[in-house]
């Protein structure tokens, strides 16, 4: 079973990539015609198109294609989903998990489409912070529900591995809509369902 979807690569664009890696690796101080090195242009470049693939997904499309009349009107929750992201101030990563619940006002959509719209946002160059915002809209504008919560806790490799180098610190980011902004007995519910 292969690791990554051979159509997400594109030959011209894994080529003009490698250059500026190999680039990158002479400006550093390498010899990038090493033998450990003369392929890492071209993984390089295919990591950061696999890194980045979210670009070319579109999320409402995501849970519009698995949307099912149902009159169900309590919380649907989906927690712990993992989450990879490349910080857009540094270029690397940071990990975690995400929580998504929504209230349904008629129509629920398939549950792995969450776990897919929180990868397809996750895989773009971010801030935690926008990133939950977009997981957020994206659920409400494209099921219009009764309401939507999200968090993020996330560890991030620039605070870890290089800056202030705190290797426990963990970033938890919060948005709400609808009910879960206005009424707190739901909210609470919320918040002690991914305790």
């Amino acid at each position: 079973m292969a690791y990554f979807r051979q159509d997400i690569f594109d030959e011209r664009v894994t080529a003009e990539l490698g250059l500026h890696i190999r680039e990158i690796l002479r400006l550093l101080g390498e010899d990038e015609t090493r033998e450990g090195l003369l392929k890492t242009p071209e993984r390089v470049a295919k990591s950061l198109q696999f890194l980045t693939k979210g670009y070319a997904e579109d999320g409402i499309s995501i849970i519009k294609s698995a949307i099912f009349d149902e009159e169900y009107k309590q919380m649907v929750l989906v927690k712990d989903i993992d989450l990879y992201s490349t910080c857009e101030h540094h270029m690397l990563p940071f990990i975690g998990k995400c929580h998504v619940a929504y209230i349904p006002d008629g129509r629920i959509t398939g549950l792995s489409k969450i776990a897919r719209v929180v990868e397809t946002y996750s895989r773009r160059l971010q801030v935690q912070e926008r990133l939950t915002v977009q997981i957020r809209d994206c659920i409400q504008q494209a099921l219009n529900p009764l309401g939507v919560a999200v968090v993020i806790e996330a560890k991030h490799s620039c605070m870890v591995l290089r800056g202030v180098e705190k290797s426990n610190s963990v970033t938890t980011t919060s948005a709400f809509s609808g009910m879960f902004l206005k009424d707190a007995r739901t909210r609470n519910e919320f918040l002690s369902l991914i305790k």
